[in-house]
């Protein structure tokens, strides 16, 4: 039987570490028609976690994430510090990664999914009718998988057939859906790639799903990752801070997959061949960047913002791993209740693939 409470971590506002609560008296919510309730097994910790909890999406901030990762930015507007743009309501259960099993579902979902071993995508798209361009983020928009237990909409909760671990499993649909996404979306064949914040869960997902493309991969990472990052298929690495177009030469990448941003774009645009694609999909190293137009329109650049998914990114992620095809990095696990400290591990960057945490066992 389904308890009437769990345990779960409270965002209570937008601010620093302090506002994550660890709760044992959480209600357990309830499966709506179309929904399904899932027990958590484990659930990644991403970017978008931290960027949400510190106001970091608001256009008033112009610094790199690490500048307000554990303490917030006091200057933060609450209308806009989300990634759509919607002001969050607290408080929030975050958690965009989901690994779990189905423990009951709501009115129009046949009941033979109860037991499933599920991922739930991390780009929602139920909530928006399906119009193009929109989304909810699981975890942001509403409530996520920082918890023992979350729903979720059935038609995008998918059953996963595969021998990962749970842990595993959890570290796959935010950093793996995002980096297939930007392969998707820039159409990398079997060219020569280069992928920034490579050590990072979604960088090193982007070296694997090109290199599972065809790709020759050219990895930015620091000097101590970069033998991991190139047993995860990178053909090459750059030292992260390292003058890329020295390293490589002016247009001899074909396409940048971007996680970093900040000053060093302009760089990354020149490393790019005419014609080349430039995808980005997050600015760690700060939002606002100065570019010459020129460069863009004298050398037919395609730049590419990645944001949306297309159904058929995460059904093919969902195949890759069932397939054997992907297996991703984690680094290491906590339990639910060190949150805290989990994230302070995340934004030290000491770490190589994903760190996760694990919900305790039910009646613990």
């Amino acid at each position: 039987m389904t308890p009437s409470t769990m345990a779960a971590v409270l965002l209570t506002g937008h601010g620093g570490l302090e506002k994550l609560q660890y709760r044992t008296d959480v209600a357990v919510p309830r499966p709506k028609e179309g929904e399904v309730l899932i027990q958590v097994a484990a659930a990644g910790i991403n970017n978008t976690d931290v960027n949400t909890r510190i106001g970091w999406y608001s256009k008033t901030i112009t610094a790199d994430t690490g500048h307000g990762g554990e303490a917030g930015f006091d200057v933060a507007g609450e209308a806009d510090t989300t990634w759509s743009g919607i002001p969050l309501e607290f408080p929030r259960i975050q958690g965009a990664d989901v690994c779990g099993r189905v423990a009951d579902v709501g009115e129009g979902v046949p009941r033979e999914r109860i037991g499933e071993r599920v991922l739930v995508r991390n780009m929602l798209r139920t909530p928006v009718d399906y119009r193009p361009f929109e989304c909810w983020t699981f975890g942001s928009e509403c409530d996520g998988g920082f918890g023992q237990f979350t729903v979720a909409p059935a038609r995008e909760t998918h059953a996963v057939r595969s021998d990962l671990s749970d842990e595993e499993l959890a570290a796959l649909p935010c950093a793996y859906s995002t980096a297939e996404n930007m392969l998707h979306r820039a159409a990398v064949g079997a060219e020569r790639v280069l992928v920034t914040g490579a050590s990072g869960g979604v960088g090193l997902a982007a070296v694997q799903l090109a290199k599972r493309r065809g790709a020759t991969v050219v990895a930015v990472c620091s000097a101590a990752k970069a033998a991991d990052v190139v047993a995860q298929g990178a053909d090459q690495t750059i030292d992260r801070g390292e003058d890329v177009v020295g390293a490589l030469g002016r247009a001899s990448a074909d396409v940048v997959i971007d996680l970093v941003g900040g000053p060093q774009v302009p760089r990354l645009l020149d490393l790019l061949r005419p014609g080349g694609r430039y995808a980005i999909a997050g600015a760690i190293a700060g939002p606002v960047t100065e570019i010459d137009l020129r460069t863009l329109y004298l050398r037919d650049l395609s730049l590419f913002g990645c944001t949306f998914q297309e159904d058929v990114v995460f059904e093919n992620l969902v195949a890759y791993v069932e397939n054997g095809e992907v297996r991703p990095v984690v680094a290491r696990t906590y339990p639910l209740e060190e949150i805290a400290r989990a994230q302070e591990d995340f934004l030290g960057k000491g770490h190589l693939g994903k760190l996760v945490l694990v919900p305790p066992p039910l009646g613990a």
